[in-house]
């Protein structure tokens, strides 16, 4: 792989320094006046000048060459699930509340008449990049959350039995493993070093497995895209942005530059018109941060990030003024954590931070995105502006409370209340014909036997809130569910297309 490469890069070069001798900016190929194809006098068909067929030929087999190299690194990941679904009811509902009743249960009219709840597979496709020899495997966590199985298929056909190693929510990235050796593979490439307008290519399986290892090509839009709500409220977003053509299916595929390397995984599309068609913007996680959280999970077994413990918001206009602020820049202390690090270095509530090492803070998210990058036991550089006068303040970081709940535990809790939930995701949201500003969290499969299913609770219903708390996360349903006590009965406030209304039920008798 290493020589395709090294090959590939040989003869881009190439062609780029002959495109900018051989054609001046201004200039034509000859240093003359440009072709004029009126001047012939005839009706000879036009023809390039042989020394830009060349070049073209050139560039174009240096592009057949990059996507050659890379494909046979991509995977397309299949998963199944079983999911259960709601059917029947119509005019029964109305005897829903008398199907205790021994009448309506024996008799053989109303008999098995009412709504039924019926279990099915679903199945789920999307791609994903080899990352090592042995067999370790990038991609997005919302394309294997909360499957049954996995399976990937190589470019030759091979169909492998995959793992998952350990995924993150809240970079949307998941890392599998399958039983493999002498493995192609990508190699990574610097990411933050991605420049605006540089070219790159995305493959994967774009809206099915007839479109298999599909490549298209385009540029990098932009860069640090955030605050987009792709990822939740208290998602880590630092997207790439690029015109490459992104569909459905290519969501874990990679993202490569003309050096052949990976600087992203594909994660999600724009689709303004509502039909999740590919509008000319697509996101990738950065491949510098898919490769933290890689290593952070292979080598820990689960996402290690830094923490500063506080709270704060962004210095608007009117902040500025209040605070007798020279400019609206950087971000504002709300709550300082008691025993974190930000208490131990002595920053207050009202400290507006404005640098983070020597670099401005352009956003809230962005303050956090750079804190989550780095390991516990850093020592960091923040300057803050109090009472009026600059000082710098060094913060030896911690570790992020880890907000993954164990699998076993994940079982349990499952087990407690008969069903599991997602996140909301803006995707999601559009699916569901919601607003994509509501906060909570989706019923994702549900018991049947469950009493909260048959107190009402549905497949697809948005949980917003649990025992009159607002739920936002996955992560504060779990936790609200884990202090309840099993005798405690659960009341949540559901959204269901455009109704509001509430569910009670008991977990113990589920």
């Amino acid at each position: 792989m290493k020589s395709h490469y090294s090959k590939f890069a040989t003869a881009l070069t190439v062609v780029l320094v002959f495109l900018i001798i051989r054609f001046p900016m201004g200039g034509s190929a000859s240093g003359d006046v440009p072709y004029d194809y009126r001047a012939e006098g005839n009706d000879a068909p036009v023809e390039l000048r042989e020394e830009a067929t060349d070049l073209l030929t050139r560039f174009n087999s240096a592009l057949v060459n990059l996507a050659d190299v890379s494909k046979p690194t991509v995977v397309m990941v299949s998963t199944e699930r079983t999911v259960t679904r709601r059917s029947g009811g119509s005019m029964f509902d109305f005897f829903a509340p008398f199907r205790d009743d021994p009448f309506f249960r024996d008799h053989p009219f109303f008999r098995d008449r009412g709504p039924q709840e019926r279990e099915f597979q679903q199945r789920g496709l999307g791609s994903g990049v080899i990352v090592s020899a042995d067999g370790y495997i990038l991609t997005n966590n919302h394309v294997i959350d909360q499957v049954d199985t996995i399976t990937v298929t190589l470019i030759n056909e091979k169909v492998l039995p995959a793992t998952v190693v350990g995924s993150d929510p809240r970079t949307d990235i998941a890392v599998l493993k399958v039983e493999a050796e002498n493995l192609p593979y990508m190699r990574f490439g610097d990411s933050d070093e991605l420049q605006v307008g540089e070219m790159v290519l995305a493959i994967g399986s774009p809206l099915g497995a007839a479109l298999a290892h599909t490549v298209t090509q385009g540029i990098v839009s932009a860069k640090g895209r955030s605050d987009l709500n792709i990822l939740g409220a208290e998602g880590f977003e630092n997207f790439i942005q690029t015109d490459a053509a992104i569909n459905r299916g290519n969501s874990g595929g990679p993202l490569v530059n003309m050096r052949g390397e990976l600087v992203g995984i594909n994660t999600a599309i724009a689709s303004p018109s509502g039909t999740g068609g590919f509008q000319g913007i697509g996101f990738a996680v950065p491949s510098n941060m898919a490769r933290n959280v890689m290593q952070s999970i292979i080598e820990t077994g689960r996402v290690v990030r830094g923490f500063v413990g506080i709270s704060f918001q962004p210095v608007d206009e009117s902040l500025a003024r209040a605070l007798d602020l020279p400019q609206a820049r950087g971000i504002i202390v709300t709550e300082v954590v008691e025993d974190s690090p930000a208490s131990e270095a002595g920053i207050i509530t009202e400290d507006v931070i404005i640098k983070f090492n020597g670099r401005n803070i352009q956003s809230p998210s962005d303050f956090r995105r750079r804190i989550a990058e780095m390991m516990p036991g850093t020592e960091i550089t923040l300057t803050v502006i109090r009472e009026g006068q600059e000082k710098d303040i060094e913060v030896v970081l911690g570790e992020f409370p880890s907000d993954e709940i164990a699998v076993a535990d994940q079982e349990t809790i499952r087990d407690i209340i008969g069903f599991s939930v997602t996140e909301l995701t803006a995707e999601l949201a559009q699916r569901l014909r919601i607003r994509s500003n509501v906060q909570g969290v989706v019923v994702e499969e549900i018991d049947r036997n469950s009493s909260a299913a048959q107190n009402g609770l549905r497949q697809g219903d948005v949980i917003l809130s649990l025992n009159r708390r607002p739920v936002t996360s996955v992560r504060e349903f779990q936790e609200g569910i884990s202090a309840i006590d099993p005798t405690d009965v659960v009341l949540l406030q559901i959204l269901r297309g455009n109704n509001r209304f509430f569910i009670a039920f008991e977990p113990k008798s589920s």
